[in-house]
Parts: structure tokens; sequence; C-alpha cells
């Protein structure tokens, strides 16, 4: 079984700070330049599972940095190099202290909402009579506040504001970006034979200009469902086959856990793991059209660390 890097504790030349996040640990070079690494930690409801995943952090990066340089006509992004499989150098920004969320189908934990009796989401109002994994008249978005540590809240457009969170002027730039960005994301998805169904985009600020900041369209900030069947599943009401993080949600909750207090995460096996990592490598060749080639793992922390302080000339 391949190896899978869960954490890492590097030290590089005019470091100030490392931080761990639920997947990435981001490294500050002379509050300058961000160093991230995508370790294969995976996270499920806010909770960091206990078994890392092979070759997911090279999936995530190199997603990303496929489509950071696809959209970087719409929206200037943070990205400088990727001098790894797993990490990526770019330029640091201050983050907005918000997710733009974006859906194009109800699905998720949107349609639980539904489901419930929810028709207002985020200040979007929701039309009655739909069903699960249809697709909205226009995509909605379903911002979230930003947290450090526990479960991000859902946030209106409108509290935003209100609150001083983003001003007027940038909250309109953002959402501007977030439409434009998802439609090339969705057009991009529909020459594999996939539908983008929502995802998320986080911006940051440097030198009074907005970039954009962290992965996008990779299968922990986004969801896909197959093209093909998808509206025969959805006259059905089958579920849809999808790549995405969802697979590994609904076998949490099919086994009892949803982060909840005094609920145990299920013993994953190694079974389960491979499973997961096989899904993974199986969006990357479809959304990206190429095969993937598995990086070495026998010393991945060593090749991570030489790559690095190569490309930072340390």
């Amino acid at each position: 079984m391949a190896k899978a890097l869960t954490t890492t504790d590097f030290h590089f030349k005019k470091q100030k700070s490392l931080y761990h996040g639920k997947v990435r640990d981001v490294y500050n070079i002379g509050d300058d330049l961000l160093v991230m690494v995508a370790t294969d930690r995976i996270s499920a409801f806010d909770v960091i599972l206990p078994k890392g995943i092979p070759f997911k952090g090279q999936v995530l990066n190199q997603i990303a940095s496929t489509f950071l340089d696809a959209t970087a006509d719409i929206v200037p992004n943070w990205k400088l190099a990727t001098p790894d499989p797993m990490v990526t150098v770019g330029l640091k920004c201050e983050g907005f202290r918000v997710e733009m969320i974006i859906r194009g189908y109800l699905t998720g934990s949107a349609w639980r909402e539904y489901k419930n009796g929810c028709r207002s989401l985020c200040g979007v109002t929701l039309p009655e009579g739909m069903r699960e994994n249809e697709k909205f008249p226009t995509p909605i978005i379903t911002p979230t506040t930003k947290a450090d540590e526990g479960h991000d809240e859902n946030i209106s457009k409108e509290e935003i504001i209100a609150q001083g969170i983003v001003s007027a002027e940038d909250y309109e730039q953002l959402e501007k970006y977030t439409y434009a960005l998802f439609e090339r994301g969705s057009q991009m998805a529909a020459e594999k034979g996939l539908i983008l169904v929502d995802t998320k985009y986080e911006f940051g600020k440097r030198d009074g200009k907005i970039y954009l900041i962290d992965e996008i369209h990779t299968p922990d900030s986004s969801r896909y469902f197959y093209a093909e069947g998808y509206q025969e599943k959805f006259e059905k009401g089958e579920p849809q086959k999808q790549l995405s993080k969802e697979f590994v949600r609904q076998w949490l909750i099919e086994n009892g856990f949803m982060g909840q207090e005094g609920q145990q995460v299920p013993e994953m096996s190694d079974e389960y793991v491979n499973s997961v990592s096989e899904r993974y490598i199986e969006l990357y060749e479809h959304i990206v059209g190429k095969p993937f080639v598995k990086s070495d793992t026998e010393h991945i922390d060593e090749r991570i660390k030489a790559n690095i302080k190569d490309y930072l000339g340390c």
C-alpha cells in the first residue's frame, strides 16, 4: 500500500509561521510567499479523519494548478509555481473571511435542508417543488463564514456587508468572479462528460487587488456528476453517479457519523482507504483528461522538502 503524507513540519529560510489546516500545511515565507503543501489528510463534517488517503494531496494540488492556469484570464490568482506534485507556491494575500459557495443543482447539504422544509438558504429563496439533484433555474451563491476552527456558518450577502466582513464594492466583485469561474468550470467539465454541480471559491487581497486563492474545482471543494445518465437517474429518483467527496460523507452517515458530539468515526480499513484513493484518481483523469502519474511515496517528506528548498533557493 502506498504511503500517505498526513503532516509536515519543515523549516525554511525566512519562514515566519506554519499553519496546519484541515488538509493543507501552509508555510509563510517572509510575509510575502505562501508554500502550500496538499497533504493526504481527508476531512468531512469539519473533522479530520484518522487515516490519510494515498495520492489525494497530489490529485488535489495538480487539479487546482490546472484550473488556476485555465482561469487566470478571468481573475488574477495567487499561484506562482508547483515545485512538487503536492506543493504550490504563491503570493501571500489577506484572505476575505467568507467562502463563496455556488450551487448549480439542489444536492448535498442544501438538499438535506430543503427536504426538512427550508426554503431560504443564505438569504436566497428556493423554489417550491424541487427534487434532489434538480438543476436550479440559475446558479445560486450561498456564502459561508470562514472559520479557523470548527464549522463554517451560512451567512447572507446582506449580513456580510452589514457586519463589515466584506465591503459592498468588494462583495459585488467577488460575486462576478464567482459566476464567471463557475461558468468556465462548468464548460470545462462538460467537455469531459461531467457536470460541475457546486463548488466554493476563496479570495484575498494584496496591494488593493483581489486574487483567487487556495484550490479550485477539486473533489474536496467541488461536486461533479457524470453527464451521461444524469437525466435518466434524476427522473427515476436514483442517486447520481458522482465524483466528489460526497461519497465519503455518505459512507460516514451510513455508519452513524456526522461530526456530532459523542459520535465515533467508523473504522477505515485499508480496503476502504484504497477505494477512496482510486476515486480521487478517477476524478483527476476525468476532469484533467490525462492519465494520473503517481509520484514516488517511498521518501515523500524528503522529496517535498528538497523540491521546496530548491525553488526557494535555500
